[in-house]
């Protein structure tokens, strides 16, 4: 079963940290299944992933640009995984099912700490996590890089 990974943007935006651990799941040969809560944040999410470094992108795509299966990322709003994803990345107020964890060996939520409404949801999304009987971890950035904040182990 998945664990639930909950990174609390408080210095760094989504447009720097989303490439960071997207690569970092690639690297590792994982694909992503990159889910958004809103089509609107799509073409958002696909201009930065082009963009996101002059030198460098990261490989992706979305169901109409086809070959789904063939995407190392694959941008969407629905609960599917035509990649065969290892990982789940949610952003933009996509939430988090505590049964989808199982499909997954990781499912990372990355919420704006410093959006209420955002912050909000990501506190009732631990609960479920934790009284759904899935592992989380919670994620922050203090001065600096990642560290571990908190931890909920199945029940």
């Amino acid at each position: 079963m998945g664990e639930v990974m909950f990174y609390h943007l408080t210095t760094t935006p989504l447009a720097r940290a989303l490439p960071d651990l997207l690569q970092r799941a690639l690297d590792r040969g994982w694909p992503v299944v990159l889910r958004a809560g809103a089509e609107t944040a799509l073409p958002g999410l696909d201009d930065l992933l082009w963009s996101f470094d002059d030198a460098s992108f990261l490989p992706h795509g979305t169901a109409e640009m086809g070959q789904d299966a063939r995407q190392p990322v694959f941008l969407t709003t629905r609960a599917e995984n035509p990649n065969g994803a290892k990982v789940l990345m949610l952003v933009e107020g996509a939430r988090v099912d505590p049964g989808e964890a199982a499909a997954y060996d990781r499912v990372c939520l990355l919420f704006d700490g410093r959006d209420s409404a955002s912050l909000a949801a990501a506190r009732e999304d631990w609960v479920r996590v934790r009284d759904g009987g899935v592992s989380g971890i919670y994620w922050a950035q203090k001065d600096g890089p990642w560290s571990e904040q908190a931890r909920t182990e199945p029940g």
